[in-house]
Order: C-alpha cells, then structure tokens, then sequence
C-alpha cells in the first residue's frame, strides 16, 4: 500500500554515537544508515568520515531519526550541510501520546513498545551500557564493533517503528516540527556568549555566596537557619508583619515560588526575599555548562512540556536560571546579542483565534491593558499610564488572571483588593470581550465532548486518562500556538542565515557582528511578524521588541539588576 513517504526518491533511517563533554559541541564516533526502498546500509567509523555526508540530503530525500537535533547536531560538528527533510519519530511519538499516562516513556524502546512492537529483554540496560561506552574517547577493535553494531540496531528499530507510526502522521505537519529541530539543532550547536570569568568565580565560591547573600538580605526577614530556609521562622515574620498568606486545605502555608511570586507582587517588600529563596537553591544545585569556547550548550528538550515548548533544565539552561544570573551573558568582542520578544502575545493569540475585534483593537494600540480599562469605560478615552497608572496595574493583573486561569481569590491577592474588586474586574472582561469568551467557553466544551485538542499545525493534547483541568484547558490554544508561532519564527530566523543562541519562550537570543546587528534584528522581527500571521491568519501580525547588548556590556535582565550587583559587590569582598 502507499504512504505519504512514498514521493521521495529515498527514506534514510540514520543514527550517529558521539560523545560531549558538558557545554561541547559533540564529537562523532560513528554513523550507521538505511535507505529502505533500497535496503543499502551505511556504516562509518568516525575516521571514515569526510568532509561531506554518505549520503545525498536534498529535497528528494527523507531522513527519519529519534531526537533528530542530536543526529543533525552531528552534521554541523562535521561541516556538513542539514537534510532538507526531517521526521523526527521522537517528537510524533509525543504528539500521539501527549497528555496521557502512556505507561511506558518516550525513549526509542518506551516507543517501540507503545506501538506493539517487540523489545529484547535487557534491550535498556545494553543501550545504557553502550552510551558509557561511546563517552570513553577511546575504544579497541572489539569495542568499536559493538559500537557500530548498536548503532545499528538503534537504524533497525527505527525501521521497524516507521510503518507502525505512520498511520498516525501528518506528514506535512511532522516535517515542519522536523524543520524546527534542525533550527534547535543550530540553536545547540551556537551555544550563547558567556562571561566565563565571573561564571567560575561563582560556581567556585557559590558556598560563601549563599552564606553572604543571606547574611545580607535575611537580616530583614529572619527565615534562614544556616543556608535553610525556615517554616516556623517564616511563620513568625508573616505573623509579626500582618500579611495575609495563602494556606493549604490543611492551613499550611503555600511555600512555592508561583505562591511567592504571586505575594511579592502584592507585597513588594517580599520581592528581594523571593529572590534570595530562589538564588540559594540555584546555587545549591548549579550546573551551568560552558564549553572551551566559552558557551552555555545544553539540551534544549524540544517538546516537552504539553504545550509543546522546549523544557531544558534549569540548572543547565542559563534561561532557566534566576534573572540576575543572566547577567553572565555577554556578547564577544565585535559581536552583539539582540533579545527580541513578541509584545503581549498570549493577548494577541486569544483576539486572533477568537475573532474578537475589540480585544485585537485593544492589542494593536500597543497598550492592551490600557485600552481594555478604556473599553469597559472605568477611565477616560484619553487616559495615560501616567495618569491612570493604578487602574491600568488593576486591568493588566485581570488580563493576566485570565490568560493564566486565575480566580477571583488569586487575582484580590494579586492587586491588594477585595474579593468583591477582583469579581467586578472579571466581569468587566466577560462583558467587554464576549465573543473571546463564546468561543473560549466553547473550547473547554469541544475540549470535554471529544478528549482533545490541537493547534494550528497540529500539535494535540488528549484528555481520555486524566481529570481535565478545564483553567489549563482554556489556556492551551494561547500557549500552544503561542510555542507553533516561536517554532516557526526559529524556522524562517534560522533559514535566513541569522544565528540564534535560545529560544526563550516567547522570545529569541539572536548573534551577529557588531556592525550588522540591526540589520538582523530588524529582518528577525520582520519575520517573527510573518511567523504570527501563518498560523494565526490573515492580517495577524504580533509585534515584538528588541533589546541589543554590544561588547562590552553584558546582557541584564532589568527584574534581577538590583541582585546582580549585591553579587558582584560580595564577589569583589569575598576576593579581598
């Protein structure tokens, strides 16, 4: 029977062993591949392999592989150029089972066994025992042939998984999330500029660091015991300060960093405490990889979260580490870093996706809080920040209370109001943008009725083993297009010939020389706005914002400035 696959000239399985150290580019040990139409096999020890790939990568050619951006990792380590065609059975494996308890995992061999096919026993423990092997660096003829002879079976198993999956695949959509995992692959393989001094200074004294941050900061709260952080003595401090915290069923205090965030936005005097809880376990459990050439590099973990987003580590992915830590990027001589995140785009996402034209007037004035307090008329059509500053903060907290499934309780904390205040506010939104909330209402219903749903291009979550948790179900369609908008704008920056260091969840790190900087931000936004109006539509083009950093500045998160320089200056004491 014919498959969609059926129209290339060729369908190569391939899989390469290497091995990296932490923040390195990766070093190829071998390569096996498959043509399947042709069963001709390749395989290459790491000498063998020359200045061009074995095989032809063009159009006419499919490439299938499990966590493509390792494979494709391997063809930039090697200079050679990217196939055009990607599926990667990795990432379908994860759409077809996204948001169930699958009850196996989604490794190559959880996979084979999801789809029904058989596994040998100790099939795992000989996998694991054969990626020790190829991070040894040096290996004799025996070794080498067990190698390449798992390699193989790694090309034979996806094989054997192709057919069994293909059923289930949109090809067109599958190659597009191919597409972006050879950008991820390039994001990888660029790695992003860091300070390598100041990074070994606080990774060599992060012990005196903690115990000096505390010794400075604490002394307004009293929490801390050594380097813990206390219950009874936070208890105390909540209890002589009068704030009113948000307790457990049980009437334990809430002591996660979403409860802290939410409190420190009420309570500012909790803001630098916050800080300093989140700063002392990332030191505690710092790892941050930096390679020889002075570049953060770690898995990016494309398509992880249910959304669909990268979910890297945060001990490893500076991005995922506390905003004064980004201050350690920085931008090599003649070179220059742009940020460039999309403006309110899980605002824009919604008034797309719905229809909702007052909601997108309200994006495109550039103030969607502003103008969303204007149209439900509780100010004047020529208010200002400046002259309606806390109504604004009031309707911006209820925009975000929405987006993030908030109630009423969550958002009177959020705003230092009444319960009373924070229902008016919400009703204000259901009464303003209606048709937003007809067809999110009917999103949640769809979504209940039919166990699942999915995103422009295809990405699904399903609903049939899990209680539905209908906030997370009204906030999918937001952020998991929201993610298919940035999938795409790596695509179309990438392609362009514009390096980019991360991806940062609705936002890119991009590189170039110093005297062409500008020229790539501006053609980046250009197509970050095309990437928005492909998958929301016609006509919807979010905007975005650029913030570019030039040796010898560093780059600065503005939320974590006031820590950084705490740091710094008990560094610069910890050095005397």
């Amino acid at each position: 029977m014919k498959t969609e696959i059926d129209k290339f000239k060729e369908v190569w399985c391939f899989d390469f062993e290497f091995n990296a150290g932490p923040g390195e580019r990766p070093i190829v040990v071998c390569l096996v591949a498959k043509e399947l139409k042709t069963g001709i096999e390749i395989r290459l020890w790491r000498d063998q392999l020359t200045s061009k790939p074995p095989y032809p990568v063009g159009k006419d050619q499919l490439f299938v592989a499990y966590y493509a951006s390792a494979e494709v990792g391997c063809h930039l380590a090697l200079g050679w150029p990217v196939p055009v065609n990607l599926l990667d059975l990795y990432v379908e494996h994860r759409n077809n089972f996204n948001g169930l308890e699958n009850g196996t995992g989604f490794g190559l061999l959880d996979a084979m066994q999801s789809y029904g096919l058989s596994v040998d026993e100790g099939a795992q423990a000989h996998k694991d025992r054969m990626r020790m092997l190829a991070l040894q660096g040096h290996w004799d003829e025996t070794e080498r042939s067990e190698l390449v002879d798992y390699c193989a079976s790694d090309v034979y198993a996806l094989e054997r998984l192709l057919p069994s999956m293909l059923p289930n695949i949109h090809l067109q959509q599958a190659l597009l999330r191919g597409r972006y995992m050879v950008s991820l692959a390039k994001m990888e393989h660029a790695g992003i500029p860091m300070d390598v001094a100041l990074v070994a200074k606080i990774k060599s004294r992060r012990l005196l660091l903690q115990q000096q941050l505390i010794a400075v900061i604490d002394k307004d709260y009293g929490v801390y015991e050594g380097t813990t952080f206390k219950t009874g003595r936070f208890t105390n401090y909540i209890s002589r300060t009068g704030i009113s915290w948000p307790q457990s069923e049980s009437g334990k205090f809430l002591l996660d960093d979403d409860t802290f965030k939410l409190m420190a936005g009420r309570y500012p005097v909790l803001q630098p405490l916050r800080e300093l809880r989140k700063t002392v376990t990332q030191l505690r459990e710092l790892k941050l990889p930096v390679g020889a050439d002075g570049r953060n590099r770690c898995m990016l973990s494309a398509f992880k979260s249910k959304t669909g987003r990268n979910q890297p580590s945060n001990s490893q992915f500076i991005f995922g580490a506390c905003a004064w830590m980004r201050g350690m990027i920085k931008p090599n001589e003649g070179y220059a870093i742009a940020y460039i995140d999309y403006s309110q785009q899980e605002f824009g996402i919604a008034a797309a996706l719905s229809g909702d034209s007052l909601m997108w007037e309200a994006y495109q004035s550039g103030d969607p809080y502003l103008e969303f307090a204007k149209q439900a008329g509780a100010v004047p059509k020529d208010a200002t920040k400046q002259s309606h500053k806390a109504e604004r903060e009031q309707f911006k907290s209820c925009v975000l209370a929405v987006q993030y499934g908030m109630g009423a309780e969550s958002l009177a904390l959020r705003i230092g109001q009444s319960k009373a205040r924070a229902e008016e506010l919400l009703k204000l939104h259901r009464a303003t943008y209606k048709r937003y909330w007809e067809w999110s209402d009917g999103v949640v219903e769809h979504a209940l009725q039919k166990n699942r749903l999915w995103t422009v291009f295809g990405w699904y979550i399903r609903f049939y083993l899990t209680q539905p948790n209908t906030r997370s179900i009204a906030n999918f369609p937001m952020q998991a297009n929201g993610a298919e908008i940035l999938r795409l704008s790596c695509c179309l920056v990438s392609e362009a010939g514009i390096q980019i260091c991360a991806p940062i969840h609705d936002a890119i790190l991009i590189e170039s020389k110093d005297d062409q900087i500008e020229a790539d931000v501006e053609l980046a936004q250009h197509l970050m706005a095309d990437a928005s109006e492909l998958v929301l539509g016609k006509g919807y083009r979010l905007r975005s914002d650029a913030k570019i950093v030039r040796f010898p500045d560093r780059y600065m998160d503005e939320r974590g400035a006031d820590m950084f320089e705490k740091v710094f200056e008990l560094l610069n004491q910890i050095e005397d």
